[in-house]
């Protein structure tokens, strides 16, 4: 008996490394093709912040200039260049930038494999209400993605390259620094995004309950404040910015959370 679970054992964990040299694969796979064309992803992606017509630039300077508001999006004057300050930080941040990407566009492969993996384990009408599992998932983290490309990321490095203490004082920014930011925020908005996936699980498997979530609000606030205070910069308006829809998906996690207790209550007296 104990022979077979231990053959049982080693058996998933023979069948989770494979999910995960998949997923591996998938992410290098996709990092490759991104570092073929890594001018295209730099100009286009990774350095299109400092671009003073960037969309969001040129959407928020008409905005304030209707309602009559002075703001500095209308002059931007960003350095047209980076510093590079080692002889092989270009190639190190060019792979490295290209497999951070790469985990990016797999997130839906990766979910994929995940769902093989655990999707035996379940009853069959947990997998047929579960079936939106990957889709809702993905849907929330290219949300993040997208919030912090167009929203985060412009108004963060609008502040910190505008900030100045003294005119003695030059920002001279490298481009470790630069690409660092835009990559941190990206994955870490995009995961604090995907809040009702994760609360969705841990109700079913019986961690937190929608009174616990009640409980501890004012307590997840403090913390939804410090997560956004470390993946942006050090300005309340990005804090704030960054705060607003995950306080709002918390609540979306109450309401998912009470879902799961209803159907497992329903399920229990059948």
């Amino acid at each position: 008996m104990t022979q077979e679970k231990e053959m049982s054992f080693l058996n998933h964990l023979e069948e989770l490394r494979w999910h995960l040299v998949r997923s591996i694969v998938a992410i290098f796979v996709i990092a490759i093709v991104l570092f073929t064309f890594q001018e295209y992803v730099y100009n286009e992606f990774l350095l299109a912040h400092i671009d003073s017509n960037f969309i969001t630039y040129r959407l928020f300077c008409d905005l304030f200039s209707v309602i009559g508001i002075e703001s500095n999006f209308c002059s931007l004057d960003y350095p047209n260049t980076l510093q590079v300050l080692k002889p092989t930080q270009q190639l190190m941040n060019s792979i490295w930038s290209s497999f951070i990407l790469g985990s990016i566009v797999a997130f839906p492969y990766i979910l994929w494999e995940f769902w093989k993996f655990i999707s035996p384990g379940l009853h069959i009408n947990e997998i047929k209400k579960s079936r939106g599992f990957i889709f809702t998932a993905s849907i929330l983290f290219f949300i993040g993605v997208l919030f912090s490309f167009y929203i985060i990321a412009p108004i963060s490095v609008n502040f910190l390259y505008t900030y100045q203490i003294s005119d003695k004082l030059v920002n001279q920014f490298t481009m470790e620094a630069h690409i660092g930011l835009i990559t941190n925020m990206l994955l870490g908005v995009s995961i604090m995004f995907e809040l009702p996936v994760i609360v969705y699980f841990l109700t079913k498997i019986g961690l937190i309950t929608p009174e616990f979530l009640k409980k501890y609000r004012k307590h997840a606030l403090v913390v939804v404040l410090i997560l956004a205070a470390i993946i942006t910069p050090p300005d309340v308006a990005s804090q704030i910015i960054v705060a607003i829809p995950v306080l709002i998906l918390y609540e979306i996690s109450i309401k998912v959370s009470s879902r799961v207790i209803k159907k497992q209550q329903k399920n229990a007296k059948k």
